[in-house]
């Protein structure tokens, strides 16, 4: 049975596009693709969709989201603006994360966290959209100054000096620099 999305990406709650992703991951598991592409699109056209589909996807412990799709890469380019920051502070944020539990000495949050970050590097390179660098040089410039679009994400989330190190050095792996 192919998942609809229940509401309009202009009212849809993070809530909700939690739901919806995964019954759309457990059709696609089951083989039912009719609805994906549309899904999808209908998802990042809004933040709250977006930031839905991408905590689900990205975390899902199945295997699906390890195979891009072309379905799945033209869905999420009709977004650029709401996907590609989302890219980078997914990206930034299961650096960081990886850090804390390897702190904490939880290895299953940190292959989590690993799985994530390359779950969206991947895409980051398959998309290839101009407004992920632009994010990506942004982020850079925020974390080289301590002022910038990113400051108050990086307060919010209380990113320790070495974990913006990490942050710079992902950034920099992948390409992007200041």
């Amino acid at each position: 049975m192919a998942v609809e999305p229940r509401l309009t990406s202009d009212d849809i709650s993070f809530a909700d596009a939690i739901a919806v992703t995964q019954a759309l991951l457990n059709d696609l598991e089951q083989g039912n693709v009719d609805a994906f592409g549309a899904t999808v699109r209908e998802l990042v056209r809004s933040e709250n969709g977006a930031r839905g589909f991408f905590v689900t996807y990205l975390s899902d412990d199945r295997p699906l989201a390890d195979h891009l799709t072309p379905t799945l890469i033209a869905a999420l380019q009709t977004s650029p603006a709401i996907v590609a920051p989302l890219l980078i502070k997914n990206l930034v944020m299961s650096t960081a994360m990886a850090m804390t539990h390897r702190r904490n000495q939880n290895e299953d949050l940190v292959q989590g966290s690993a799985r994530v970050r390359s779950r969206t590097t991947q895409l980051i390179q398959a998309l290839q959209l101009p407004q992920v660098q632009a994010e990506a040089q942004s982020l850079l410039g925020t974390i080289a100054t301590k002022t910038g679009d990113y400051q108050a994400f990086l307060e919010r989330w209380g990113y320790d000096l070495e974990q913006q190190q990490a942050m710079q050095q992902t950034l920099i792996a992948l390409g992007f620099a200041q």
